[in-house]
């Protein structure tokens, strides 16, 4: 449980909106008290608290208890809070939070506290690395990264000829050259799956001329939620495209896969979802996008 979250919430204090919602939790974060001997405003602290966001490669928040609604909540103006927190991850895909993030973490909440005349109460540090270390390992256990190529049978393609039979499927241009997303249904979450081809043949001046030897199709497993069925999403994409393209389904080297072995993979996958939710990170929830990000 997380004890950062209030028991109850107040009648009528209203949904928060994302932006503000808390995200510190005891599973997750090493946490740091700050009694408040009176309520501040929320622009007082605003100024006060330290202007990155990171303790060596680790995520570093504050979150305030509003004085009207006791709900914890990420600090704003206009805002009055009767106490505050600050915390540290203690683990996310590039490992293990150290001693050292731990005292750079430390350094930043105690300059906070004194900026704001206040004290505060620490973690341990053995403890919290102790805590990050065996969150770490059961990570690295539990992470999954799934890619599958798919290789023209005969003749290469064309930039254009992907985007039209992907985006016929759903999936619409990223950010990035050469990769579209399947976005998720609800805004704002990681999309349910990622394809990706050539950068440079994705921005030739004759997207029907360029030549592109193979499409990579990934999902970031812990990210999206089982609910969503993104491995089944994953299948039937790969077989439609497959056909549609006339494509030959491959391993990312380029090694040729059998169709049974995504079942044996869907099997592995439905162990994987459940001891991600026995630990409370279960895949696409809030706890999870931030350990495996």
């Amino acid at each position: 449980p997380n004890p950062a979250a209030p028991s109850a919430t107040p009648a009528g204090s209203g949904v928060l909106p994302a932006a503000t919602r808390p995200q510190l939790d005891a599973l997750l974060d090493a946490i740091a008290q700050l009694p408040l001997e009176q309520p501040l405003a929320g622009e007082a602290i605003l100024q006060a608290q330290p202007t990155t966001r990171r303790a060596g490669s680790k995520l570093f928040q504050v979150e305030g208890r509003n004085l009207l609604s006791g709900q914890w909540e990420i600090v704003r103006a206009g805002q009055r809070y009767d106490q505050l927190q600050a915390g540290v991850q203690l683990a996310n895909r590039l490992g293990a939070l150290n001693e050292i993030e731990f005292s750079e973490f430390v350094a930043k909440v105690q300059t906070f506290a004194d900026s704001l005349n206040v004290g505060v109460e620490l973690p341990d540090m053995l403890h919290e690395v102790f805590r990050a270390r065996e969150l770490d390992q059961f990570a690295s256990q539990h992470d999954a990264q799934l890619n599958f190529m798919l290789r023209p049978t005969r003749a290469a393609w064309s930039p254009g000829y992907i985007a039209q039979h992907a985006g016929a499927l759903g999936f619409v241009p990223a950010a990035m050259p050469g990769r579209m997303v399947l976005p998720a249904a609800e805004p704002g979450l990681p999309p349910l799956l990622t394809l990706a081809f050539d950068a440079q043949a994705a921005q030739a001046e004759d997207l029907d001329r360029t030549a592109v030897y193979d499409v990579l199709l990934s999902l970031d497993v812990p990210q999206v939620a089982q609910t969503q069925a993104p491995f089944e999403r994953l299948c039937e994409v790969l077989q439609r495209l497959g056909v549609a393209m006339d494509g030959v389904l491959c391993d990312p080297d380029g090694n040729p896969l059998p169709l049974p072995m995504l079942e044996q993979i869907g099997v592995d996958l439905s162990g994987l979802y459940a001891a991600l939710s026995a630990r409370d990170f279960a895949a696409g929830s809030p706890l999870a996008r931030r350990l495996f990000s």
